[in-house]
């Protein structure tokens, strides 16, 4: 039995590793190509790419984890089918079910891992990830120049354009400063910017311009005696102009700024299961001591409440005769007179004019309270949810790849694409249900192995008593079993 455990654990786990790197590949990738605008063109360094590959790559593990343990069960499964061994297992006693047992302990110990990695690790890659590609997106080389204003946060520069967008520009003017001797201006009437492939110049590709430099003041001469002649105290200058020339800036002054993580740590992303079910009481909480308030309020702007508030929490012997007398004063307002009629209604008109407007916004407030606080369900039962669905797509694909009986790469990869595509697709209209408000956070992120856990049991049922399932009589079969 051990060499059986052994022999099963080493069939699924080179599939699994191989299936895991590929999965976590394309969604690398996937990523880039998001993202592709905001990293091209901005000089970042090699060491800032890693920084973001490393996060990036901690937070997509639940998306490839699912893929991964899905194909791998199919390709293990399907080859000890293929090569006969699943039959010669089953003829010498064993069922399909304790042909599992390592593996299913093994995906057990991986779904319990996932959850750890999902619930401490993953929120600090995303704040990582997140604050990161944040402060890449806020690094662009046009958003320095503005139109019309002069701009130096370029170390040694000042640099203004009179209009322009993107990386174009017209009516450019460069001060230098970078030399304390020289005073260097530069003018041209358009130009381009770019970033040099390494990020640590900037170039501008200057059309129909000129280059004013000041030298230094010349020093005084002076005679034996103490008296000044000769060349006065100028300050020699050269002008020239071209028609096309480039002038490089070095932009060791201008490198990423990382913001402050703290931003983000209030998103529902961020925080692990412990830190999301304490942001729910708290806005729970919150919620509660605005709705009391409110109600609070609502009374207290009434005269009736008022009146009454006043007579029955002040002491009697400090009471105001005059309104005491207001407030035992019954009006009917058939013995009102006409305008006092008028005049009543109006107030009474404009009283629930004002009400209704702050029992709308107040509707909006606790609605906009309420999406919030689902945010944070959502993120709480998908982390659950998880761990989860990697157990349920284990027992799709084992049985799946008992019943096909096909190993390797071909077969086992195309079914495998075809039930991620579905899962994904169920987890994706759970999501967007859930965060829509349709159903509820728990339905939402349950919904995708709500719908396959039954699969799962159908298919392991059939594939331990070798059931047909894909042939045309066994689906004749079924149906005539729902027409009875």
């Amino acid at each position: 039995m051990k060499r059986l455990y052994y022999f099963s654990i080493r069939s699924f786990t080179g599939p699994f590793l191989v299936t895991f790197a590929i999965s976590m590949f394309i969604l690398i990738m996937q990523f880039f190509w998001k993202y592709i605008d905001d990293l091209m063109g901005k000089g970042l360094s090699i060491s800032v790419i890693l920084e973001l590959l490393f996060y990036v790559s901690a937070s997509l593990i639940p998306l490839a984890l699912p893929l991964a343990i899905l194909l791998s069960s199919i390709m293990t499964l399907g080859n000890l089918a293929e090569n006969n061994e699943l039959t010669a297992l089953k003829s010498s006693g064993l069922s399909l079910y304790r042909i599992l047992r390592p593996l299913t302990g093994i995906v057990l110990i991986i779904a319990l891992s996932t959850f750890y990695f999902a619930n401490y690790v993953i929120p600090v890659a995303n704040l990582k990830w997140h604050g990161l590609i944040f402060d890449i997106q806020q690094t662009k080389i046009s958003s320095i120049l503005t139109p019309g204003t002069y701009s130096t946060e370029l170390d040694g520069y000042a640099i203004k354009i009179d209009e322009g967008t993107d990386n174009t520009f017209k009516g450019i003017l460069i001060h230098d400063h970078t030399d304390k001797t020289v005073i260097k201006s530069v003018r041209a009437k358009e130009g381009n910017v770019y970033k040099s492939e390494n990020g640590k110049y900037l170039y501008f590709e200057l059309e129909d311009g000129y280059v004013m430099e000041e030298l230094s003041p010349t020093p005084p001469n002076f005679s034996p005696d103490g008296k000044e002649h000769g060349v006065e105290n100028t300050r020699p200058s050269r002008r020239s102009t071209f028609d096309h020339a480039t002038y490089k800036i070095d932009l060791s002054g201008f490198n990423l700024d990382r913001s402050d993580e703290d931003m983000f740590k209030d998103k529902h992303e961020m925080l692990n299961v412990f830190q999301i079910n304490y942001t729910l009481d708290s806005i729970q909480k919150n919620a509660k001591g605005i709705i009391q308030n409110f109600q609070k309020n609502l009374k207290a702007d009434l005269p009736y409440f008022l009146a009454k508030n006043y007579k029955e929490n002040s002491i009697e012997g400090e009471r105001d005769p005059q309104i005491m007398e207001a407030v035992d004063t019954l009006l009917v307002f058939d013995q009102l007179t006409t305008e006092q009629k008028k005049s009543a209604i109006n107030l009474a008109k404009s009283r629930i004019r004002s009400k209704l407007s702050n029992l709308d916004g107040q509707a909006r407030f606790l609605e906009t309270m309420e999406m919030d606080m689902n945010k944070y369900l959502i993120e709480f039962h998908r982390k659950f949810s998880l761990t989860i669905a990697i157990i349920v797509l284990f027992f799709v694909g084992a049985p799946l790849g008992a019943i096909v009986r096909k190993g390797g790469f071909g077969a086992p990869v195309v079914i495998a694409a075809l039930l991620f595509m579905v899962y994904f697709v169920l987890m994706t209209i759970g999501d967007g249900l859930a965060k829509s408000g349709t159903i509820s956070p728990f339905l939402g992120m349950w919904f995708s192995s709500m719908v396959l856990a039954p699969v799962a049991l159908w298919l392991m049922h059939s594939a331990a008593n070798d059931s047909p399932v894909f042939s045309k009589e066994a689906w004749k079969k079924l149906f005539r079993i729902k027409r009875r």
